[in-house]
């Protein structure tokens, strides 16, 4: 496939606000149902934005670290699960890229492909001629419903393991997402009954978390050779800034006309107490928004030059997606508590946005204890007490 035309950030992320509508329209849908609706899924594609970590022979757009951040940032503030899924698909399309040419002209193939995965090594590989038979299972597949190949984790006995590339057709799912955040991205448990996966469709996992290109074509791109810790960051950072800040437009937007019950204040849009709380959280998010920014200005000048990366600068951008989760967590855990009685209707956004980030802030890699530990532990001069960064 020839490369195409890529657009600028300004015009995916435009394309990105015009989706916005439409994931609020359909935001309730797609928690009940625990999936993203074909025209949704249609109207993402349309806009080119399962494209932007598509390596660019590919007809993708290998978009930089700010259009990603601004984009998923966009999208969440109209469903952040939908939001979350496009996430995914960046990461893993992007981790796709470090196979071998051969294995991408497959993948590849199809126009708009979406890979999802994960990485503990929940299942076992089992060597045999030509190739691995995988068997076992892996939880927390977010966008698994919707995707077409699957990168996974395995175990291969005593310390070893594999990365296996596989078809989502070769794989079951246990429809067990039942959840109180995030419901909308379908994580659902995704299952391996004696898979057989080719050598190509592999990569030991030593290797992997090295991750240097096997792609010909790929290999001498800057983008390539980002670590995938720091990749994993651009893609889902900006999920975490978007909740935030549709949280603050949303409760602005039905502040006109309410009170404070039980009070005798007759516009809580008057209130000394609304001040405050409005104050704080736009700070927050200002903050948040300024973390984040910073932290793709950087990834994307590093890409640029094909620079490498420092154990130091890698374990600074890991606590990235820490803080600016936690800054985000705070600004809209203040406008919930602000937003009255009202608020617990499914229907108003911020009862969602608060279940789904704090849903988002459980998970291991977004976890700020876990990344502000991390890094108070290497400024404290002691070694990393992990290998994700």
């Amino acid at each position: 496939m020839s490369e195409t035309e890529v657009p600028t950030r300004e015009e995916l992320v435009e394309r990105a606000a015009k989706l916005v509508p439409l994931l609020r329209e359909r935001a309730l849908w797609i928690d009940e149902n625990g999936r993203l609706p074909d025209e949704v899924l249609d109207a993402l594609a349309g806009a080119g934005l399962f494209r932007m970590q598509t390596p660019r022979q590919y007809g993708g757009y290998e978009s930089d670290a700010r259009t990603l951040v601004e984009v998923h940032a966009e999208l969440a503030r109209g469903s952040v699960s939908a939001a979350f899924c496009v996430a995914v698909y960046s990461l893993q399309n992007w981790m796709t890229g470090l196979w071998a040419d051969e294995v991408l002209d497959e993948v590849f193939a199809r126009p708009d492909v979406r890979v999802c995965g994960g990485g503990a090594p929940t299942a076992t590989a089992t060597r045999v001629d030509g190739g691995y038979r995988i068997t076992g299972e892996w939880a927390f597949t977010s966008g698994a419903r919707h995707s077409h190949w699957k990168l996974s984790a395995a175990r291969t006995g005593g310390e070893g393991g594999v990365f296996a590339l596989m078809p989502m057709a070769d794989l079951d799912l246990r429809d067990d997402w039942q959840t109180i955040g995030l419901e909308g991205t379908g994580s659902v448990t995704t299952v391996a009954d004696d898979v057989f996966v080719p050598d190509h469709h592999i990569i030991d996992a030593a290797e992997f978390a090295a991750n240097p290109c096997r792609s010909a074509a790929n290999s001498a791109k800057g983008l390539y050779q980002v670590p995938i810790p720091v990749t994993a960051t651009v893609a889902m950072v900006g999920v975490l800034l978007g909740a935030a800040e549709y949280a603050l437009s949303s409760f602005l937007e039905r502040l006109p006309g309410r009170g404070i019950s039980y009070t005798d204040h007759t516009s809580q849009r008057e209130a000394g107490v609304t001040h405050l709380q409005v104050g704080e959280a736009a700070m927050l998010v200002e903050e948040a928004q300024a973390r984040a920014h910073g932290f793709a200005a950087t990834v994307s000048a590093k890409t640029a030059a094909s620079e490498p990366w420092t154990v130091a600068e890698r374990i600074r951008s890991r606590v990235q997606i820490g803080r600016v989760g936690q800054l985000g967590k705070q600004a809209v855990e203040i406008l919930a508590s602000a937003s009255g009685g009202s608020s617990v209707f499914r229907g108003v956004p911020i009862t969602r946005i608060h279940r789904d980030i704090h849903a988002m802030l459980l998970h291991g890699f977004f976890n700020p204890q876990t990344n502000i530990e991390l890094y108070g532990r290497h400024l404290c001069g002691l070694e990393p007490n992990t290998t994700y960064f």
